[in-house]
C-alpha cells in the first residue's frame, strides 16, 4: 500500500511539472513580442497606404487660321440693304509670308441692292487695321491703312463694277505667327435714283492670314 502511494504521489508530481513548464512557455510567447494575430500583416483593418498617380501633362497645340491657305478666300457682306461680295488674295506664295518680307494683301469688291430702285452706291472709304499675335499673346503691329475716295462721292460699286486695292503689310516682330487684317467698309448709297442725298452705310470685316516660320 506504500508503494502505491509513492507512486501516484510521483506521477502527480511529474503532471503538476509538466503544467508548470506550459503555463510557463505561454508566458514567455506573451512577454517577448506581440502574438502574430495582433501584426499588421495579419490585421485586415489596418489601413494599407497607396500612391496617387500623377497625371503627366501634355502639351496643347492651337492651330493657327490661315485664311488665304488656299491662294484666296471669298466672303459675303451686308451694309444695310446692299450685299457686298468681297474676294481677298495675295501675289506672294504663303511660304513666302515671312515676319521680315512685305506682304501684299490684294481685295476686289461688288455690290448689289436687295430692293433695286435704280439708286446708285459708291465705296467712300476702306481701313484697313492690322493685330499681330505671337506665342505668348499680342505683338505690336503696323499703322491701319486708309484709301479715301478721291472722286466724289466715291467709287462706284455697283455690280457690274468693282473696287480694287492692295495694301502692303510691313515687316513685323520676328516673333509673330499670324496677323489679323480688321477691314471698315463706308458706302454712301442715293436715297433716290438721280439724287445727290446718300445714306451711309458700314460694313465690317475680317481676314485671318498664319506668318510663315524661317
Amino acid at each position: 500500500m506504500a508503494g502505491i502511494r509513492r507512486s501516484g504521489a510521483r506521477r502527480a508530481a511529474r503532471s503538476v511539472a509538466v503544467a508548470a513548464l506550459a503555463f510557463a512557455a505561454i508566458a514567455g510567447l506573451s512577454g517577448c513580442g506581440t502574438a502574430p494575430w495582433d501584426q499588421t500583416q495579419f490585421n485586415t483593418s489596418a489601413a494599407t497606404p497607396s500612391r496617387t498617380p500623377v497625371p503627366t501633362p501634355t502639351a496643347t497645340i492651337t492651330p493657327v487660321i490661315n485664311e488665304l491657305a488656299t491662294g484666296s478666300a471669298r466672303h459675303e457682306l451686308q451694309a444695310g440693304d446692299i450685299g457686298l461680295t468681297i474676294n481677298y488674295y495675295s501675289t506672294l506664295s504663303m511660304d513666302q509670308w515671312t515676319a521680315s518680307a512685305n506682304k501684299p494683301v490684294s481685295f476686289s469688291m461688288t455690290g448689289k441692292l436687295g430692293t433695286d430702285q435704280g439708286q446708285s452706291f459708291y465705296l467712300s472709304r476702306v481701313t484697313v487695321t492690322p493685330a499681330v499675335l505671337g506665342p505668348t499673346g499680342a505683338l505690336p503691329a503696323p499703322p491701319a491703312n486708309t484709301d479715301q475716295a478721291s472722286v466724289a462721292p466715291g467709287y462706284y460699286i455697283k455690280d457690274p463694277y468693282s473696287y480694287s486695292q492692295t495694301f502692303i503689310i510691313p515687316a513685323l516682330d520676328p516673333a509673330a505667327t499670324s496677323i489679323t487684317l480688321s477691314f471698315t467698309y463706308e458706302i454712301l448709297l442715293q436715297t433716290a435714283p438721280g439724287s445727290s442725298d446718300y445714306a451711309k452705310q458700314t460694313a465690317s470685316d475680317q481676314l485671318t492670314i498664319a506668318i510663315a516660320q524661317p
